[in-house]
């Protein structure tokens, strides 16, 4: 698979996060996905997903940064919404936050088999 190849499947795959297609989500994730060296299984990717979304009913995954290398994706994304309830432990409760998440992927047989993430709770913690 190209890089180009990779970024394009990348870019479907954050489509499908934004149009919240989970009956899709296995096109783009392994059915043995791990997170942050949790193994969660496509069942539990897509739980994960689906609570962030209730929790943050306005999330929108924008991508400000990708690099592709196959097997490897790295991405920043940027995020501008404002969650409903307590996020990453801070009460945001409703008002708008904006920040980042690095994230690197690993894909096999051109599905995410493992991701690694962290969000910049700083940022958010100067917004409130």
């Amino acid at each position: 698979m190209t890089p180009a190849e990779l970024a394009d499947i990348y870019r479907d795959y954050i489509a499908c996060l934004n149009r919240q297609d989970w009956p899709a989500l296995g096109q783009f994730v392994h059915d043995e996905v791990t997170h942050n060296a949790w193994p969660l299984g496509l069942a539990g990717y897509r739980a994960m997903l689906e609570r962030d979304f209730r929790e943050i009913p306005d999330l929108h995954f924008n991508i400000k940064l990708l690099i592709s290398e196959p097997p490897r994706i790295a991405s920043r994304l940027k995020f501008d919404c404002k969650p409903v309830g307590n996020f990453l432990g801070l009460a945001v409760n409703g008002k708008r936050v904006s920040f980042c998440e690095n994230v690197f992927y690993e894909f096999d047989d051109g599905r995410i088999r493992q991701v690694w993430s962290l969000v910049d709770k700083a940022a958010i913690e100067a917004q409130l």
